[in-house]
């Protein structure tokens, strides 16, 4: 059963980290088409954007080199729990998590900052712009909030 979880963890994290950076490599290599926005629907853009700090651009001023190690510590332990999950869910959540966050910390590698592309917005009001990494690491917090409501269950005998 554990190596099953780790193989749906495993594949979670492989796919959040290439869905993240291939979506980033299209980004960057339109970075100058995108620089104003380029409309996509009612309330969403794409621009292209770098963040130096965290969610919602929180510790900006913090190196980059600072918010990597942070950010590796907390893919180690998530790590770990990914491959000690007792249920499915528990171990794709961590694998989304620690995909995600590593998506990010590549880009704090190669570029000193996170690149953000997805921007949505209400009238003048808009979201702070992230990407694909954040949305695996937000989906993975929630699946492991939630996931004792949805418990792996085993049919009753």
């Amino acid at each position: 059963m554990r190596h099953r979880n780790l193989t749906l963890g495993s594949t979670a994290l492989l796919a959040a980290l290439s869905v993240d950076q291939a979506s980033k490599a299209l980004v960057v290599a339109e970075a100058a088409s995108m620089a104003g926005g380029v409309p996509v629907a009612p309330g969403f853009n794409l621009v292209f954007g770098r963040n130096s700090g965290v969610t919602f651009g929180l510790f900006g001023d913090v190196p980059w080199w600072a918010l990597t190690l942070v950010a590796a510590a907390i893919c180690a332990w998530l790590l770990r729990v990914m491959i000690a999950a007792g249920t499915r869910s528990e171990a794709v959540a961590a694998g989304l998590i620690v995909g995600g966050a590593l998506g990010n910390v590549v880009d704090r590698l190669r570029f000193g900052a996170v690149t953000d592309f997805l921007d949505f917005y209400a009238g003048t009001w808009h979201w702070p712009a992230f990407n694909l990494a954040d949305v695996a690491v937000v989906c993975g917090a929630a699946l492991m909030i939630l996931r004792p409501l949805f418990a792996d269950r085993v049919p009753a005998s």
